[in-house]
């Protein structure tokens, strides 16, 4: 029987691209949206993967929601949390609404979404789970100290839980993009991509949000079993940590 896996922001970018490589990997997907219904009523029709809304902030929704995909396709064997929002701005000038959206949707959402399927994890000694963190968690950025520090504690929670979860058959990885190919990223004026991004970059280039799908299909494989509270960085050699 086919794998479960659940993609949180699994709809568009980055995770529109992980649900369709697991897809074709043999995976049965859910991929979960918060917002946008056009996108995602798009992406069914073109992938036949189901869609489900909720808010990963939420932690009733979440669970009602993960009990919802388990009622529909079976137990969750591989939890990618791939959601996240920014808020830019510079901390001197940043609102409590600014930094609790960030913190909330970016790092609580790993509690929301975690706590409701580790248990059957354990049960079955056997789990996945994949954390989209980014460089600057690695790194930091200026304008971003919220998204910094979201990220960054992403990176210390998958290594927490992968201590507690190891002799279960379970194993907590982190993946650090960098710049990559989104259509948010490629929204930015092309001057600016071309002199001040792309030059940071060793490679000379943006990554695809389909290179970063592989390194999730790397780390949800059965056979990946040894890897675990690992940071993956796919950045083009932009940081080197």
């Amino acid at each position: 029987m086919a794998r479960v896996a659940v993609v949180t922001g699994g709809t568009r970018g980055i995770g529109a691209a992980i649900s369709k490589t697991l897809k074709s990997a043999g995976f049965s997907v859910a991929a979960v949206y918060a917002g946008n219904d056009e996108a995602a009523a798009a992406f069914k029709s073109e992938t036949g993967i189901p869609v489900y809304k909720w808010d990963v902030s939420d932690h009733a929704s979440c669970a009602a929601g993960l009990a919802q995909v388990e009622a529909d396709l079976g137990p969750v064997d591989v939890l990618v949390n791939n959601a996240g929002i920014t808020r830019d701005g510079f901390f001197h000038k940043m609102s409590a609404e600014q930094w609790s959206a960030v913190i909330n949707t970016n790092l609580n959402s790993l509690f929301n979404m975690c706590r409701p399927v580790i248990e059957g994890m354990r049960n079955r000694n056997f789990g996945r789970i994949i954390c989209i963190s980014s460089i600057n968690g690695q790194k930091g950025q200026a304008g971003q100290a919220n998204y910094s520090a979201a990220k960054a504690g992403e990176i210390g929670f998958v290594k927490a839980l992968a201590q507690e979860n190891a002799n279960k058959g379970i194993t907590v990885n982190a993946i650090c993009p960098g710049y990559i190919g989104t259509e948010m990223v490629r929204a930015i004026a092309q001057d600016v991509l071309d002199k001040r991004i792309i030059p940071q970059i060793p490679v000379g280039r943006l990554g695809e949000p389909e290179e970063i799908a592989r390194c999730v299909l790397f780390l949800a494989a059965d056979d990946a079993g040894f890897i675990t509270g690992s940071t993956l960085s796919a950045n083009g050699g932009q940081y080197m940590a």
